[in-house]
C-alpha cells in the first residue's frame, strides 16, 4: 500500500477511531495519501495499520484504544492534549450473524448495542471538543439503519443497532445544534470486508475515496446529514 501524497494541500488533521482493518484502515490510508495528518486508533491486531504508519513519513500515527472503555477514551483525550482536529471520524461495528430477534440472547444484544450505538457516541462526546467550530464530526453508519428502507428480511439486530446509532447522533446534533461543527452519518455502501462479507459489491478501495470526497465537500456545512458515499441523502 502506498501513501504517496497527491497534490499539495494545507495540512489538515484527522482522528480516525477504529482503523485496524476494513473501512477504517482504508480511510486512514486515504486521508494520509491526500496529505492529512492522521491519528488512527486500534484495539488489537494493528499490524497493517502500523505498517501504514511506518510508510507514511510521519503523516499517520497510531494510538491504542478500546472504544467501549470510557476510561480509555478519557486517557486518549488526555494524550491528544490541545490538538485541534479538522475531522473526528468514528468507525466501529460488529455483527453477530443473521438471526431473528427471537433468537438473540440478552448478552449478544447488549454487546452489539454497546459496540455499534453507545460507544461511538461516547467517543463523540469524549473527543468532540478537539474539533473547533467549522470542523467535522462524522460517524460510520449504514443504510441498514434506515427505518424506511427496512423492507427486506434479515440482520435484525445489526439493523436495530445502526438505527439506534442514528437516533443517538440525531440527539447529539439537537443538543449541540449551535456548536458550529459539521455533523455527518455516513453510509459507505456494502463493502467486501470482514463485516460486509465476500459477496459485497464494493471494495473499500473503491468506496472510501468517494467517502473522503464527501467529507471534504461537506466541511463547514451546518446541521446533521445522513449521506451515502455519493453525497446523496439517505432516508431516516
Amino acid at each position: 500500500m502506498s501513501l504517496t501524497t497527491s497534490s499539495p494541500t494545507p495540512r489538515r488533521r484527522a482522528l480516525v477511531i477504529g482503523a485496524s482493518r476494513g473501512l477504517g484502515l482504508v480511510l486512514a490510508e486515504e486521508l494520509a495519501r491526500r496529505g492529512w495528518e492522521v491519528v488512527a486508533t486500534a484495539r488489537r491486531n494493528a499490524d497493517a495499520l502500523l505498517a501504514l504508519a511506518e510508510a507514511s513519513d510521519g503523516r499517520l500515527t497510531v494510538e491504542s484504544l478500546e472504544m467501549t472503555s470510557p476510561e480509555e477514551l478519557a486517557a486518549l483525550r488526555e494524550r491528544l492534549g490541545g490538538r485541534a482536529l479538522d475531522l473526528l471520524f468514528v468507525n466501529a461495528a460488529i455483527d453477530r450473524g443473521d438471526l431473528p430477534i427471537t433468537e438473540v440472547g440478552t448478552e449478544m444484544f447488549t454487546e452489539v448495542m454497546i459496540t455499534n450505538a453507545l460507544s461511538p457516541l461516547r467517543a463523540v462526546e469524549a473527543l468532540r471538543d478537539l474539533v473547533p467550530p467549522g470542523g467535522t464530526v462524522a460517524v460510520m453508519s449504514s443504510d441498514q439503519g434506515s427505518v424506511s428502507r427496512n423492507t427486506e428480511e434479515g440482520y435484525e439486530l445489526y439493523k436495530a443497532s445502526k438505527a439506534a446509532l442514528n437516533q443517538l447522533m440525531r440527539s447529539h446534533a439537537t443538543r449541540c445544534a449551535d456548536d458550529g461543527r459539521t455533523k455527518l452519518l455516513i453510509d459507505p455502501g456494502h463493502n467486501r470486508t470482514e463485516l460486509g462479507g465476500p459477496d459485497a459489491l464494493l471494495a473499500p478501495e473503491e468506496s472510501i475515496p468517494a467517502v473522503v470526497d464527501v467529507l471534504e465537500a461537506q466541511a463547514g456545512a451546518p446541521g446533521l446529514q445522513f449521506l451515502d458515499l455519493h453525497g446523496e441523502t439517505v432516508p431516516w
